[in-house]
C-alpha cells in the first residue's frame, strides 16, 4: 500500500460524499449479492443527522437500486456515476440519456455473453456495465470489447473502467460533476467536501474535492490522486463513527410508508 496518510479527524461542518460498493460495504461477486446491514443503515442515518443532512451517497448503482437497499432512510443519492442525482429536497435530476444505440450495443454483446458464462451484463438504465468478477481471466478481453463498442458508437459515449467491470456511459458526467452540483445546493453549500471511494470511477470526485481544498480518501490499495487513505470498509466505518462523537444530531428524513 502506498504511504498515503490517514484522513484527519472528521468534523460535523463538513459535507460527506460516500461511494457504496467497496467503501461502505464489501464488494460481492455480483451486484445483487451485496448485503447492506442494519449497522450501516444506522451509521448513515446518524451521520446524516449529525452533519445537518450534508451526506450523499455517490455510486455507480442506479438511484432506485440504492433506495431499495436503504429502505425507509431517505437522503441525497447520486447514481450511475452522476447520471442521475436526487437532491436534498427529493428532486431527481437526469443529466444524460444513453444513446439510441443501446439496443445495438446489447445485441453486439450477446455472442460474448453466450460464449463466456462468467461475464455479466448489467443494464442500469443510463449505462451498461460488463462485469467479469466471476471470470477475472477475461479482464483484457472485456475491456477491449467495451472500448471497441464505445469507439464505434461515437463521441457521445465513453468507457468507464472499474474493479473487474467495464462500463459504457454517456460522456461528460461523472462523480466529480455530481459533487459539484451538490456543493451548489443546501445543505452542502459552503461546507468542506469529503469524498470516500475505492475505485477508478471515484478519481473524478477525488480530483474535484482536491481542487476545492477538501478531504479525498482512497479505500484500499492502488494508485490514486486521493490525498488520504483508509485500509478497508471496516476502517471507513470506524472513521465515520468518529464524526458522530463531535456532531449534534438533527432530524433525519424518513420516508413514510
Amino acid at each position: 500500500m502506498q504511504r498515503t496518510p490517514p484522513p484527519p479527524a472528521p468534523r460535523p461542518d463538513w459535507a460527506y460524499f460516500l461511494d457504496v460498493d467497496g467503501t461502505l460495504i464489501d464488494i460481492a461477486d455480483t451486484p445483487d449479492a451485496v448485503h447492506v446491514d442494519a449497522a450501516l443503515l444506522d451509521l448513515i442515518a446518524r451521520l446524516h443527522r449529525a452533519s445537518g443532512g450534508a451526506v450523499a451517497l455517490v455510486s455507480g448503482r442506479a438511484v432506485a437500486d440504492l433506495q431499495r437497499r436503504l429502505g425507509k432512510l431517505r437522503l441525497p443519492l447520486a447514481g450511475q456515476h452522476g447520471l442521475e442525482r436526487r437532491d436534498a429536497a427529493g428532486k431527481l435530476h437526469l443529466q444524460r440519456t444513453l444513446p439510441a444505440s443501446k439496443r445495438a450495443i446489447k445485441a453486439a454483446l450477446a455472442p460474448a455473453l453466450a460464449r463466456h458464462p462468467g461475464l455479466l451484463l448489467e443494464d442500469k438504465g443510463l449505462a451498461l456495465a460488463l462485469h467479469y468478477r466471476l471470470a477475472p481471466h477475461l479482464a483484457a478481453y472485456a475491456q477491449r470489447l467495451m472500448a471497441r463498442l464505445a469507439a464505434a458508437t461515437g463521441p457521445g459515449l465513453e468507457l468507464q473502467r472499474g474493479k473487474r467491470v467495464a462500463e459504457l456511459k454517456p460522456a461528460g458526467v461523472d462523480k466529480g460533476t455530481a459533487v459539484t452540483a451538490y456543493l451548489a445546493e443546501a445543505p452542502f453549500k459552503d461546507r468542506r467536501p469529503v469524498f470516500i471511494g475505492d475505485d477508478l470511477n471515484d478519481e473524478h470526485a477525488f480530483a474535484e474535492v482536491n481542487r476545492r481544498g477538501g478531504v479525498s480518501i482512497k479505500v484500499g490499495r492502488g494508485a490514486s490522486c486521493a490525498r488520504c487513505r483508509l485500509r478497508d470498509v471496516a476502517a471507513v466505518r470506524t472513521w465515520l463513527m468518529a464524526a458522530l462523537e463531535v456532531g449534534n444530531e438533527a432530524p433525519c428524513f424518513i420516508a413514510a410508508k
